[in-house]
């Protein structure tokens, strides 16, 4: 047996995990006076320009462009990849990839153990919830409330859109702008505090979206009720990504929580960008990797406080948390954790992490892990359950005209119409991302088309590329991407039987979709499709049985895929009985432990988690802090 060794030093917190997270809470903490240890299981990717560039280039060279493509999969810590995920059949899990899938359909997204997680290939949009989101069951009857509502995490998300520097303008992202119907009659009033903007302006619409926009004013009905007929329109969508600082005039300062702010300073993580982030170029690459640091990723907000905190703040990488260990009254007394040398190597030393505060960070699967690992957080029968995902789904065709693809980030409009309406009570909410990748995503464009042009047409030189500019330039596609409901039956549980080199526990996913789901996704393709006619696109969809996604609703094929948005296993709620956590995101079971990140989201609506956890982890650090100076609970 391993002896542990403690360390040798004692923090006011520990945090497992250097993502979204981990990165707001270090920095919140340390800007505080207080000390923070972080430890992080994956290697430090990007710390250094010339490891940045080491993962371009793996990126350059990879036949396959995944979102983990530039990043080393190290057999002693995988993390889930796409490539992965394959159909569940009969009554044995599938082992393919890390995670162990139960079914009966695949969990299909996946997430990066690294420095800085999965904020390194994320695509950057950054969407509030809205008012209903919060209150779904008062609203329609399903799912759960929030414990708090949308006004009480306002001021968060602003903090949340300048610690990302989100580029959007506010007055084009209430509902009403949106061209959305609220299910309330004031989720309008107050959408946006007085006097806030977003630190940058808008990302330009690409040449598609304004394409798409031709369609605008559109009637589409949805629902049963006659009153849900909505009329299209194609949207900014905010990304966390640098455009253009925006200037505060001399009269109107843009006010953050309250605080007037400066021109937002764009900032870089690694070398000479550290403090000089690039303007986004459209190097269309956001998903896995930026070549110049547009895109927000956690670095800058870990190198913010590695520089704020001094000598307070310390990481430990290539530190894989293996027990939360309990001592008297149920507090947390260390955090054991493998800390390994090389790589790829299941060698390691036993060491223990000590605070007076410890935070699970690490994902809504890994903090899940951990926690049923050290058989804590048991009291409400919560832990792991209540998975859940956007279930993604793709429609593609052919354009009329040439609207120039393969340009720019992977999407920079929408249509945001149906994320919220009367029609929730039995129709999943949607949302509707165009494309500006043509079917890169949906059919492997451009190489497809060299290999079908080739081998089933005969075409060659001149005729070959002719034909290959003319029906490229036409690709066009539209994702959707729907709510689920959280269900306890969709969940992630451990089973010795399944462990990493490292001995560690491996995932263990039971998913699915209901029928809300899935009429959501079908009411999407249905409007794809109206879409498609009024604009005269020449719909290419087709969802092949084979999918690993495939289910059926109504008579009618799909595929879906994972959106690689994980949200719930240990959410928040009112009481011990119903939830993991409190709304601040201190487990019931023990005072002096905090989950933070997407899993304590109760429900998931229609916006992509980045921006609310990261609300989520302001509105936690501030009672992080207060624990500390106490010297026990919030």
């Amino acid at each position: 047996m391993i002896a542990v060794t403690d360390d040798d030093r004692t923090y006011d917190v520990v945090i497992v995990g250097a993502g979204f997270a981990g990165g707001i809470l270090a920095k919140e903490l340390v800007s505080d006076g207080h000390s923070v240890l972080i430890l992080e299981a994956g290697e430090d990717h990007g710390k250094t320009w010339e490891t940045y560039r080491s993962y371009l280039d793996q990126y350059y060279l990879s036949l396959t462009k995944t979102p983990n493509s530039p990043y080393p999969n190290l057999p002693t810590l995988p993390s889930p990849s796409v490539l992965d995920i394959t159909a569940v059949h009969g009554t044995e899990p599938d082992t393919n990839g890390y995670f162990v899938q139960r079914g009966p359909l695949p969990f299909g997204s996946n997430y990066l153990m690294a420095y800085g997680g999965t904020s390194l290939h994320w695509l950057g949009t950054s969407l509030r919830m809205l008012p209903a989101d919060f209150e779904m069951q008062s609203r329609f009857g399903l799912g759960v409330d929030w414990p708090f509502k949308y006004e009480d995490l306002k001021s968060d998300y602003e903090r949340a859109e300048w610690e990302i520097g989100v580029s959007a303008d506010a007055e084009e992202q209430t509902p009403k702008a949106l061209g959305i119907k609220t299910s309330g009659p004031n989720d309008n009033r107050g959408y946006f505090a007085r006097d806030y903007d977003y630190p940058m302006h808008s990302i330009p619409s690409s040449y598609v979206d304004n394409f798409f926009a031709r369609a605008d004013g559109m009637p589409i009905e949805i629902g049963e009720d006659a009153g849900d007929t909505v009329h299209l329109k194609v949207s900014h969508t905010p990304q966390g990504r640098n455009s253009t600082p925006r200037r505060p005039k001399a009269a109107r300062k843009i006010l953050v929580g309250g605080e007037p702010q400066e021109q937002f300073r764009p900032r870089g993580s690694t070398g000479p960008f550290a403090f000089m982030g690039q303007r986004c170029e459209g190097n269309s690459s956001c998903i896995p990797i930026c070549p110049i640091q547009a895109k927000y990723n956690a670095m800058k907000t870990l190198e913010d406080a590695k520089y704020t905190g001094k000598h307070r703040m310390k990481t430990i990488t290539q530190a894989v948390a293996s027990k939360v260990e309990l001592g008297a009254n149920g507090r947390v007394s260390g955090i054991v954790y493998k800390k390994y040398p090389f790589p790829g190597v299941p060698q390691y030393e036993l060491r223990r992490a000590r605070g007076k505060q410890y935070v699970l960070a690490g994902g809504a699967v890994e903090n899940v892990t951990l926690a049923l690992a050290s058989d804590i957080c048991r009291s409400s029968g919560e832990l792991g359950r209540n998975l859940m995902d956007h279930p993604y789904m793709m429609t593609w065709g052919s354009a009329p005209e040439p609207v120039g693809p393969f340009r720019g980030p992977g999407s920079t409009s929408s249509y945001a119409n149906f994320r919220d309406g009367t029609f929730r009570d039995k129709t999943a909410a949607f949302r509707l991302e165009i494309g500006n990748w043509g079917w890169k995503f949906a059919a492997g464009a451009p190489n497809s088309d060299v290999e079908r042009l080739v081998e089933q047409e005969n075409l060659y030189g001149k005729a070959l590329r002719d034909k290959l500019y003319h029906d490229v330039q036409r690709q066009v596609r539209i994702g959707t991407l729907v709510e689920q409901l959280p269900r306890a039956t969709n969940r992630v549980t451990i089973d010795p039987a399944y462990r990493t080199p490292m001995g560690e526990f491996r995932p263990v996913i039971s998913y699915d979709l209901d029928d809300y789901s899935r009429a959501g996704l079908a009411a999407s393709y249905d409007t794809c499709a109206q879409i498609f006619q009024r604009l005269g696109i020449r719909n290419h969809t087709a969802y092949n049985p084979s999918d690993a996604g495939y289910f059926t609703y109504e008579g009618r094929g799909y595929t879906f895929f994972g959106a690689g948005h994980l949200v719930g296993t240990h959410r928040i709620g009112t009481d011990k009985h119903n939830s993991v956590t409190n709304d601040k995101m201190r487990a019931w079971d023990h005072e002096n432990l905090w989950l933070v990140g997407a899993g304590s989201m109760p429900t998931i609506a229609t916006s992509n988690p980045t921006l609310t956890l990261s609300a989520m982890a302001y509105r936690a650090a501030r009672a992080i802090k207060t624990a500390v100076r106490k010297g026990g609970a919030a």
